[in-house]
């Protein structure tokens, strides 16, 4: 990989640290350090895999470019500012030269490389007196599981990639790495999930990778390979944990309020008004103190205003008069007036793991068992119970649900995709649009990153 880890993104300066976290760091080393860093102490250690989350939750990837890969693309939420080439991604006519393609897939790699630091360097470190085998491993679990999502996250955008194990210093430092397949990819996110799971421990932590955030990357990751199964029983180790995960209720109680770290929240990014997250400027109108760039479709605003689909999930918007006119917009994201932005990015939500037992039980023909989960989300929202009867029907029924549950989420897109149902949907009539191109940049230098077919 000759470019991926040249640009070096600045870090978020802020510690990432909530409730039951803060005790991680009662030492506050610095937070700005670079790939190559010399790993050497307990501190340092630390310090790196603090780096990892900052790059985790940069603007290149969670913090707002790769989410919009996902929003653009999907018919929930569309892009209404002035770089009019991001309807290229509404469109499905992406050319590689697409600009956030190339944030995105940097800003991925660049969290890979962070992680593979701490992979290679932590477990040749001395043990002392408070750096015991469980905080180096409780480390190394977290590095892999990052590592999992951000291949995963890979694969499910470009399909296979460039497998990149160890530490990158400089674009000249190692050759050039072949292209995966997707299979081989996809095999990775497990094998580094697997190891993750048996390196974490079993504690609750919502902000930071523990042995139920691999759980439940693990049911996302299974639904995605129709391994019902497996998706069922690990969304089941978190449903069944009802002490510390839970629907909360109303829907927006995960949310409003400025509520952070709720019972709902598996894995959430914590931001600060020194690290602060991008969306709510992107999504607010200019008289709320953003652009209003992002907006949900006029689609995803019917379903959600409608009583008997929204339900109460209509919190996800508000209405402000600009010039006498009434619009209609998201509220997910609204911090940036009263504390400068300073949103959670939500990643893994309680809810997506109801969805995710309800459509794996489904495709088993658990259909009672499906229904139940499914009604367990409509309940939330306020509605009455389905009425799908049939597995078609149920399957059908899931799909409409986690349209409106995750409507300005990062969801959509994803969703469609990994049932070969965007085609029809939104009516995209080449199947290589499906994938989304490598960026020229990363093409025009590597030989060994072949182009993705139809671009």
């Amino acid at each position: 990989m000759k470019r991926q880890y040249i640009s070096i993104s600045l870090m978020f300066s802020a510690v990432l640290l909530l409730g039951s976290c803060k005790k991680f760091l009662d030492v506050q080393p610095k937070e700005n350090i670079s790939d190559d860093v010399t790993i050497v102490d307990e501190a340092s250690a630390k310090t790196a895999v603090r780096g990892i989350y900052n790059q985790l939750a940069s603007n290149g990837y969670y913090g707002y470019s790769f989410q919009t890969i996902g929003f653009f693309s999907g018919d929930n939420i569309e892009y209404t500012g002035s770089q009019t080439v991001n309807k290229q991604l509404t469109n499905h006519d992406v050319k590689s030269d697409l600009g956030v393609l190339a944030t995105s897939w940097s800003a991925i790699y660049n969290t890979i490389n962070r992680a593979n630091n701490v992979i290679a360097k932590v477990p040749v470190l001395a043990t002392t007196g408070t750096f015991t085998d469980s905080v180096k491993n409780g480390l190394l679990g977290e590095a892999y599981f990052i590592r999992a999502l951000a291949y995963f996250d890979l694969a499910r955008t470009w399909g296979g990639v460039q497998l990149v194990l160890e530490p990158t210093a400089s674009a000249g430092s190692r050759e050039s790495t072949p292209r995966a397949t997707l299979q081989e990819t996809y095999a990775q996110v497990l094998k580094d999930l697997v190891t993750a799971e048996g390196l974490l421990p079993e504690k609750v932590n919502r902000i930071r990778a523990s042995k139920q955030t691999v759980w439940a990357l693990r049911a996302r990751y299974h639904l995605y390979q129709q391994q019902w199964a497996e998706a069922e029983a690990y969304a089941s180790k978190l449903i069944g944990d009802i002490q510390n995960y839970q629907l909360l209720s109303p829907y927006n109680a995960f949310f409003a309020n400025n509520a952070l770290a709720t019972k709902e929240s598996i894995f959430e990014l914590y931001y600060s008004t020194t690290s602060t997250n991008n969306q709510a400027s992107q999504w607010l109108p200019t008289t709320k103190g953003g652009v209003g760039w992002i907006k949900p479709t006029t689609k995803a605003i019917g379903l959600l205003n409608d009583p008997a689909v929204g339900g109460n999930r209509n919190s996800l918007l508000q209405v402000v008069s600009i010039n006498s006119l009434d619009t209609w917009w998201g509220n997910l994201y609204y911090r940036i007036v009263s504390s400068g932005g300073t949103d959670p990015a939500y990643l893994i939500r309680v809810g997506e793991m109801y969805l995710i037992r309800a459509e794996a039980r489904a495709q088993q023909d658990k259909l009672e068992d499906a229904a139940f989960d499914l009604n367990a989300i409509r309940r939330r929202a306020g509605l009455e119970a389905t009425t799908a009867a049939n597995r078609d029907d149920l399957l059908l029924a899931i799909e409409n649900e986690n349209q409106v549950e995750f409507a300005l989420e990062n969801h959509r897109w994803y969703d469609l995709l990994r049932t070969g149902r965007a085609q029809t949907v939104l009516g995209i009539s080449d199947p290589n649009k499906l994938l989304l191109p490598i960026p020229y940049s990363e093409v025009l230098v590597d030989p060994n990153l072949p182009q993705n077919p139809g671009y």
